[in-house]
């Protein structure tokens, strides 16, 4: 936080070139879009394991409901 708050200040306060503002946009955006991608892969895996422990208690209460009709 500290950094950031004190590179921004130095931009402030030099000029910087059209090429290095767009160099500093493009970094920023890849690091968004690797931690949206590392989000979008933790979710992902969120999703397997869910839609599986569903699939395992489903089939576990049907096996009950047999036991129970038996």
């Amino acid at each position: 936080m500290i950094r950031e708050t004190w590179e921004w200040a130095l931009v402030q306060c030099k000029r910087i070139t059209p090429a290095a503002a767009v160099a500093t946009e493009l970094l920023e955006a890849e690091m968004q879009l690797l931690k949206a991608e590392t989000l979008r892969e933790y979710a992902d895996s969120q999703v397997s394991y869910n839609r599986a422990r569903v699939k395992r208690l489903r089939a576990y209460v049907l096996d009950q409901e047999k036991e129970v009709q038996a």
